[in-house]
């Protein structure tokens, strides 16, 4: 595969640039004219861009063909040569890195702890997260950050609560978390921060392997415990962690934003039970947090909307493009918290499809109109011109969000 040499960046790549929520609109180009396009990726990489919604699908469908592990002495640019057994240990139980069969043997042990059914059990307890930091963001007085009291904390605790994670470690793994999705950042200060995050892991690993809790890592060590390994251990507990805190506190920061801005949607998800759902849904795909799906490496010679991309190549399928796809779904720029938005990517498709998608419609669907509810009269304390949007990052957000009431 092409690369080029590292370089200070000054904005993000063209598949990572939004204007506030939307994507630029030579994204929209790519998609309305040849569908497919080489660009170059944050680390000077030339990789193959898709952005039809139906193309987005067909490669997240095909693992075969378009692969998420990564081949022998694939390396990017500006990173350390690791040797094997650093690079096995640090794919070692991220479903993200893996394909089938090995991805299914580890989702098929995790799958029963997030179907719909066990996720309800939750309810209550995610509810009463979600009025304790209403309840902090009265006591923190006006104007308040809502993503540092609200939009960060709520999915944190809950995410916590699931793996048996002490809160008190939230400000740590938070921090970390951030700045390894941070693009911007030089590779090996990330590689370095998640090997502290998996130094972190294993300690809770060990803790659950002498005394298992309630909780996912518990019950991964009672009834799986003799078939995985403890890096396969560390691997799952740290991508939940990872992925249970950052995309929906991404979503509630972002989301709130999107409904103060479109305040006759932002009074129907308040005020009408029967728009939550459809809102949410919506919100998923209008925003479209994740810019691409994990990169994927073509297997074999392959022909997408008309364009060859040979064996070896990195494929990135872009879920913001996907998702304001006319040919998907109608006036697709537009926001409409009624519609419902079916069949919308956010959460990936086929077999990497986000085994958390139930968890964080939950979160999303009692917090939005809790807040709503609790401030009748929210308003953004500061010019939306001023607002900080993480432009770098890997899952799109805001940096801080000033609101008053």
């Amino acid at each position: 595969m092409t690369e080029a040499p590292t370089a200070p960046v000054e904005q993000p790549p063209l598949h990572m640039r939004r204007n506030a929520f939307d994507p630029i609109p030579e994204l929209a180009s790519i998609r309305d004219t040849e569908g497919v396009r080489t660009v170059t990726n944050a680390f000077g990489m030339t990789v193959y861009l898709v952005t039809r919604h139906d193309d987005v699908k067909s490669v997240l469908s095909d693992h075969a063909r378009f692969s998420n592990a990564r081949p022998p002495g694939f390396v990017a640019p500006g990173a350390p040569q690791l040797s094997d057994d650093e690079q096995a240990r640090a794919r070692s139980g991220n479903l993200l890195a893996l394909d089938p069969p090995e991805h299914q043997r580890l989702r098929r042990m995790l799958t029963p702890e997030f179907t719909i059914r066990r996720i309800k059990r939750l309810q209550p307890r995610i509810v009463a997260i979600v009025e304790t930091q209403l309840d902090a963001m009265v006591a923190a007085g006006r104007p308040a950050d809502l993503v540092e009291h609200f939009a960060l904390p709520v999915p944190s605790l809950v995410i916590c609560e699931l793996l048996g994670v002490p809160y008190a470690d939230r400000d740590d793994f938070q921090r970390r978390s951030a700045r390894q999705l941070d693009l911007s950042l030089p590779i090996p200060e990330r590689l370095e921060l998640g090997r502290q995050g998996r130094d972190y892991m294993a300690g809770l690993v060990a803790g659950a392997r002498s005394d298992p809790g309630d909780d996912i890592l518990g019950m991964l060590v009672r009834e799986h415990g003799s078939e995985l390994t403890d890096d396969e251990l560390v691997g799952i507990a740290g991508l939940l962690l990872l992925a249970g805190h950052e995309t929906t506190s991404n979503m509630l920061g972002l989301g709130t934003l999107a409904l103060l801005r479109h305040p006759d949607q932002l009074a129907a998800v308040r005020d009408d039970p029967a728009t939550i759902g459809p809102a949410v849904e919506e919100l998923l795909r209008w925003l479209s947090i994740v810019h691409t799906a994990v990169p994927r490496i073509t297997t074999a010679e392959v022909e997408v909307a008309g364009t060859v991309i040979p064996p070896g190549q990195l494929v990135f399928a872009s879920l913001p493009a996907g998702n304001r796809d006319p040919a998907f779904i109608s006036e697709p720029d537009a926001l409409d918290v009624r519609r419902g938005a079916a069949g919308h990517l956010a959460f990936g498709h086929g077999v990497h499809h986000c085994l958390g998608a139930p968890l964080a419609r939950m979160e999303l669907q009692i917090a939005l109109p809790a807040l709503l509810r609790r401030f009748p009269s929210l308003t953004l304390a500061e010019e939306f011109a001023d607002v900080a949007f993480r432009s770098f990052h890997f899952i799109y957000g805001l940096k801080s969000l000033e609101v008053s009431w």
